[in-house]
C-alpha cells in the first residue's frame, strides 16, 4: 500500500491508500523538529489500531509547502518502511500539467496537487476553494492546465489575529449563526459570528463570481479542506466537496508513475 503524506502549514496528513481507496487517515500538527523517530512512534500505533502494519506499506509519497519538514519525512520512510520518498514535483513524480503562471517555481506543491487531483475527477475548467491556513482558489482549464489564482487569508488566521489585536474580544468557535436569517448581531460573540462565516460566504461568493466571469466559459467549483462542509450549508456556490482531494491528487500522481516505470 502506498503511504500519502500531506505536509501543511498547520497539520501533516497521513494516508494509507490502496489503490485510490483511502483506508486510513490521521493528521498531526506540524512541527519541523518532530524526528523520524517520533513520525515512526506515533505511525506505528495508529496503524496498529487500524488493523495494519508497517511492513504493508511498500511505497511513500510526499507533497509539502514546509521545506524544513521534508528532510525528517524522508528519513521516516527509509528508515522505517524501507521505501525513497517520492517528493510530488520531482521526477519520477513530476507535475505532468502545465503551470501557465508567471513564477510556477513558487506555485505550493499542494494547489498543484489538488489541480491534477480536481482534474482526474471533473471535466471542464474548475475552481478548487482548498479551506486550509490560507483560503486559495486556484483556476484550471479544461486541458488541466493551472492558470493561476488567488491566496486569501485562512479564517482561523483571520479570527486568531482579531482576537489577538482586539483585547476585549473572545475567542470564539467557527460554526454556523444560529439565525440564519439575520446578519445583525445582538451581542459581542454574535457578532463576531456572523461577520467571520458570513463574511467568508462573502467573500467566496464574489471572488467565485469574478472568477467565473473572467474564464468567459462555465467553470465547476470543487471545495476541499475541513471548513467546506461548514460553509456548504448556506452557500450554492460549490459543485463538489472534495474533502481528500490533495490526498487523492498524490494517490494519481503515484499510480501514474508506478504505471509508467
Amino acid at each position: 500500500m502506498l503511504l500519502a503524506v500531506d505536509a501543511g502549514n498547520t497539520n501533516i496528513v497521513f494516508a494509507l491508500v490502496d489503490g485510490r481507496e483511502i483506508k486510513a487517515r490521521w493528521r498531526i500538527a506540524t512541527d519541523p523538529r518532530r524526528t523520524a523517530d517520533e513520525y515512526a512512534v506515533w505511525l506505528s500505533q495508529l496503524l496498529a489500531l487500524e488493523g495494519y502494519e508497517r511492513k504493508q506499506v511498500d511505497a511513500v509519497i510526499v507533497s509539502t509547502v514546509v521545506p524544513r519538514a521534508l528532510h525528517n519525512l524522508e528519513v521516516l520512510s527509509q528508515k522505517y518502511f524501507g521505501t525513497q520518498a517520492l517528493i510530488a514535483g520531482r521526477p519520477p513524480v513530476e507535475w505532468g500539467v502545465p503551470l501557465d503562471v508567471d513564477e510556477p517555481q513558487s506555485l505550493g506543491a499542494d494547489r498543484a496537487v489538488n489541480t491534477i487531483a480536481a482534474h482526474a475527477l471533473h471535466p471542464g475548467d474548475l475552481i478548487v476553494i482548498d479551506f486550509g491556513t490560507a483560503t486559495t482558489l486556484d483556476v484550471s482549464d479544461f486541458n488541466g492546465a493551472y492558470k493561476g489564482g488567488i491566496i486569501a487569508p485562512g479564517i482561523n488566521l483571520s479570527l486568531d489575529a482579531l482576537v489577538n489585536a482586539a483585547a476585549k474580544l473572545p475567542r470564539i468557535a467557527i460554526e454556523a449563526p444560529k439565525d440564519n436569517l439575520s446578519v445583525i448581531g445582538r451581542n459581542t460573540v454574535d457578532q463576531m459570528n456572523i461577520g467571520i462565516y458570513w463574511g467568508y460566504i462573502a467573500m467566496i461568493e464574489g471572488l467565485v463570481g469574478r472568477m467565473k466571469a473572467e474564464i468567459g466559459r462555465p467553470a465547476k467549483v470543487i471545495a476541499t479542506g475541513g471548513l467546506a462542509t461548514l460553509f456548504e450549508q448556506h452557500t450554492d456556490v460549490f459543485d463538489a466537496i472534495e474533502p481528500d482531494l490533495t490526498i487523492q491528487g498524490l494517490a494519481i500522481m503515484w499510480e501514474r508513475a508506478h504505471i509508467a516505470g
